[in-house]
């Protein structure tokens, strides 16, 4: 069986108007003892570039040492080998006017008896072109270690006529062998760049495994026993960390001659980013020592009696205080969150970026939204208040004390026991009438609320507003919340006492040991005593049941409106506006699969300049099976080239798992047991303990110090001195 190679080639590579020989360095990535894949990094390093290479073990070494660890656990950053330029191959076999103009363009520019030529007396009995004497000292210690490519210049065109070079594999040394026949994929990619796009074999947000069962299906063993193919993780890891590698390389041969191009230039932005760093940091320490004031006093009164009753009532307002006050703290700690080593890989540092900017969205968007409600507020306060204070006094006379007188009569039709409807309705008049008193007292300060509300949308967000419009609105309701507690207490307690009773009849016994209804035999005087409390109970059950179910339909109502407002809340913390502004401006940053499209090397154009679409699970599989179809007139050139190609993933895939961990903890609750619980007297939730960010623990530094956090966390954001040296 011939071995197969995969050489994933960068484009800027292939591009070349006039290709020079050149230097290859990259991985070797062995998954089987017949496969292998080649990943060639994007860089140029010509034999003529002589400074540093005596270095050159070393700068590859760094280099290597800087990738990613799960990379480097698998390959080694090397030197692959030798792309000579062979001209001899690019005589046209029909004489193709183009083809040949082409030729005669190169035998101006590169004779054909050149010296260039693979094989010839400038190179080894193997075929191997002999090289720099500092890049032949790496050649023959990467050959002792059973790895060298040598390949060549070979140009393709495409249906357009534009001129194509792609390398033609001349030979390898594959663990102390000289392979020259073997089945060859040359796959072209774009090397990936940070803010533009990268690769992923997986679709987007689909990193989750899935649960193997403990009994293995006989088509899994089946599949155990076939060939192992290269698995593409690895390789779309490489390639996403080529760019990086030819940075840190490129760094590594001229560490300064960046620098010296433009002095004065460099002056004056390090003096602007000093400049702003220092206004920033100021600033906010200046927010510091004020929150640090405000906590101070928190935590004096944190013992009193006023400060409790405070924290119980406005519960969801202090919780959402918390979480942007920590955010405004630990702002420099998250700006600077991100490692060196994220930035080995175009995918980690994507990753990275978005962990990094996302609680800067967040605050963003919920500061806009705060400051649009905050100063519409202001503006038309009188209005609001008036609505407000109106709405109340509606719902107040034509909905509570309305419905009350009504069901105290004749509700609907039915006939209810007077002197019950009269009681429970003088109990709910005189509650509803206790609590409008109080409301009055304290109405005066409603304008000063108001303006509270704005300042707190202002200041702290959207979130803190709502969640104080939630906390308002149920203290506004306790009243409506205290009668269907107590109506569904006496509700309930008469449900239990009618089904005891009925089980009495039955003669029917619940055994709290087994947990189950035995029968029993019960007296005449318990049977007789049952039968006089079942009657009235029964007789009963109509007057409080309809004043259950209007009090329970105004508590419904009342907690509906809260859910809906902590599901708001909960739905601007977790929406990931970095990611959506990104997917807008950039989809390719966000890549579900991968497919290739061939260019060339079928049989009779069998798939010629197709785009065939390969899942995570069958890219490599259906690559093998082109390799094996292919059969080729010009032995000469590669069996099969294509070009790398990514999906892209729909905004649905981007926003559903950040809305999932949200509503994790959100338990449905199914029609069955909704109603069930209604009949039988149960309170619903009036909250949705939906997810919110994670509280952080209160940062207590020196000023000097937290000024400093800043000022370096700024400093390296805009010099970007983090990943230097």
């Amino acid at each position: 069986m011939r071995p197969k190679c995969r050489v994933w080639w960068p484009n800027q590579h292939s591009s070349l108007d006039t290709p020079q020989p050149n230097t290859l360095f990259g991985w070797f990535l062995d998954s089987s003892p017949s496969s292998i894949d080649i990943v060639v990094a994007p860089i140029a390093l010509s034999p003529d570039v002589v400074s540093l290479q005596s270095e050159l073990q070393g700068i590859v070494h760094s280099t290597n040492a800087k990738m990613s660890l799960r990379l480097q656990e698998k390959s080694t950053f090397s030197l692959l080998g030798y792309c000579s330029v062979d001209y001899s191959s690019h005589r046209p076999p029909n004489g193709s006017k183009l083809v040949d103009g082409l030729a005669r363009r190169h035998d101006d520019i590169y004779p054909l008896n050149n010296q260039d030529f693979v094989g010839e007396a400038s190179g080894w009995s193997c075929g191997c072109e002999k090289l720099d004497r500092h890049l032949e000292q790496c050649r023959r210690l990467s050959v002792r270690d059973g790895k060298w490519i040598q390949l060549s210049y070979n140009f393709h065109r495409n249906g357009g006529g534009d001129i194509y070079w792609i390398p033609k594999l001349h030979h390898i040394h594959w663990d102390g062998q000289v392979v020259q026949k073997c089945d060859v994929h040359v796959i072209i990619y774009e090397p990936p760049v940070f803010g533009s796009h990268h690769f992923s074999s997986n679709s987007w947000g689909g990193s989750e495994q899935l649960k193997m069962h403990n009994k293995r299906p006989s088509w899994f063993e089946e599949l155990e026993k076939k060939e192992i193919l290269p698995e593409l993780d690895t390789v779309i890891l490489a390639i996403n960390c080529a760019a990086a590698a030819e940075i840190v390389f490129e760094k590594s041969l001229a560490p300064r001659s960046s620098g010296r191009q433009l002095p004065t230039i460099s002056m004056l932005f390090s003096t602007v980013c000093y400049l702003i760093a220092f206004l920033l940091a100021s600033v906010s320490t200046l927010v510091y020592l004020f929150l640090q004031f405000l906590h101070g006093l928190l935590l004096c009164s944190s013992q009193t009696l006023i400060h409790k009753i405070v924290a119980s009532i406005l519960e969801k307002t202090w919780k959402n205080i918390h979480i942007h006050t920590c955010q405004l703290l630990y702002w420099p700690v998250i700006l600077r969150g991100g490692s060196c080593r994220s930035q080995s890989s175009v995918e980690y540092a994507h990753m990275a970026a978005m962990r990094k900017h996302s609680m800067w969205s967040t605050i963003v968007i919920d500061g806009l939204l705060g400051n649009a409600l905050g100063f519409a507020l202001l503006r038309h306060s009188e209005a609001v208040c008036l609505f407000i204070l109106n709405f109340v006094h509606d719902i107040t006379n034509n909905l509570l004390r309305a419905g009350c007188v009504w069901l105290m009569g004749v509700p609907a039709g039915f006939k209810l026991n007077t002197e019950l409807a009269e009681t429970l309705g003088m109990i709910s008049l005189n509650a509803i009438q206790i609590w409008s008193t109080l409301g009055f007292f304290v109405g005066f300060i409603f304008r000063i609320y108001i303006k509270m509300l704005a300042l707190s949308g202002i200041m702290l967000g959207l979130t803190t507003s709502a969640a104080l419009v939630r906390d308002t609105i149920t203290v506004a309701t306790l009243h409506v919340s205290t009668l269907h507690r107590w109506i569904s207490l006496l509700y309930s307690l008469q449900i239990q006492a009618l089904a005891a009773l009925w089980r009495l009849f039955k003669g029917r016994k619940w055994n709290p040991l087994r947990q189950r209804f035995d029968s029993y035999d019960y007296n005449v005087e318990q049977h007789v005593v049952g039968s006089l409390l079942f009657t009235p109970l029964l007789l009963l059950l109509p007057t409080t049941s309809v004043f259950y179910i209007y009090f329970t339909i105004l508590d419904t109502t009342t907690s509906f409106i809260s859910i809906l407002i902590e599901v708001a809340i909960s739905v601007i913390h977790a929406t990931p506006y970095t990611e959506i502004f990104l997917w807008a401006v950039a989809p390719r940053m966000f890549p579900s699969g991968i497919w290739f499209q061939i260019i060339s090397g079928s049989k009779s154009n069998m798939v010629d300049s197709s785009e065939v679409h390969c899942s995570t699970e069958s890219c490599s599989s259906f690559a093998n099976k082109q390799q094996r179809d292919v059969v080729w007139e010009d032995r000469e050139q590669p069996a099969l080239v294509s070009i790398l190609c990514s999906n892209f993933s729909d905004i649905g895939k981007i926003i559903l798992p950040h809305y999932k961990k949200v509503f994790r903890g959100v338990f449905p609750v199914s029609n069955a047991s909704s109603v069930h619980g209604i009949l039988t007297g149960q309170r619903m939730p009036s909250t949705l303990q939906s997810g919110l960010p994670p509280t952080m623990p209160w940062m207590s530094i020196s000023c000097r110090e937290y000024w400093r956090l800043c000022f370096n966390a700024l400093l390296s954001c805009m010099t970007d001195r983090d990943c230097d040296g």
